[in-house]
């Protein structure tokens, strides 16, 4: 079951140069894509520059970089994250990095692919919120928290 959602054309691109061609072509927007793992050593260079950092790492060693980095520079971080039928959205000032998880894999899950989407849907919106607004709006759901009503 695929949750990503990149092209046959995209195969044998980096991730994040087919991510950067994605974007372009859903909404025109050109994004500075840089193919390079995170560290200690770079961190502060790679996001010296940035205005807003969105992180969806995978893992508790980026995920407590990109946090630490982020506070020290007074750097707006919003943290887009997932575990089984989980999601949250939040700004670094309330974010707590959480551990590596034992489970299987989210992208395992069955409905993963709609977690995904609907988790990008409230980034978006908080994204949004922040740029026009200001405000920093954190949301966290399961897929339960989902109603639809069968109608007779």
């Amino acid at each position: 079951m695929g949750t990503q959602t990149y092209a046959e054309s995209d195969v044998g691109a980096f991730k994040v140069e087919a991510l950067q061609a994605e974007v372009f072509r859903a909404v025109g927007v050109e994004i500075n894509a840089v193919r390079q793992r995170l560290t200690e050593r770079n961190a502060s260079k790679l996001l010296a520059n940035a205005d807003l950092v969105i992180d969806g790492f995978d893992n508790h060693a980026s995920r407590a970089l990109v946090t630490t980095h982020c506070r020290a520079a007074n750097l707006p971080c919003l943290h887009v994250g997932l575990s089984a039928d989980y999601a949250e959205v939040v700004w670094n000032e309330a974010y707590r990095v959480p551990q590596d998880a034992a489970e299987a894999d989210v992208c395992d899950y069955a409905l993963a692919r709609n977690l995904i989407q609907f988790a990008v849907a409230l980034a978006s919106e908080a994204v949004l919120r922040f740029v026009l607004e200001g405000q920093r709006q954190n949301y966290s759901f399961t897929l339960r928290d989902l109603q639809i009503n069968r109608e007779p």
